[in-house]
């Protein structure tokens, strides 16, 4: 019952149901919408859905670009 919220018709969503937002890539970890697009997201038109969400694949990546860590620490020593 509770996830019928999230199964509306009038507004399709990539909405996981994990919201968190990436510090420097400011999109959502889950979707990976911006913030902006959250919050236009209802008022959008389905066009205009569908083309954001055609472009979420392409955003996968700003996520898993590694920024070092231990590797890259060592290799530095």
């Amino acid at each position: 019952m509770a996830d019928e919220l999230w199964k509306r018709d009038e507004v399709e969503s990539p909405c996981v149901k994990i919201c968190v937002v990436h510090p420097t890539a400011r999109i959502c970890t889950g979707c990976l919408r911006s913030i902006e697009e959250i919050g236009i997201w209802s008022r959008l038109s389905p066009a205009a859905r569908r083309a954001v969400m055609a472009d979420l694949p392409a955003r996968k990546e700003l996520l898993t670009k590694r920024r070092g860590g231990r590797k890259a620490r060592l290799a530095k020593e």
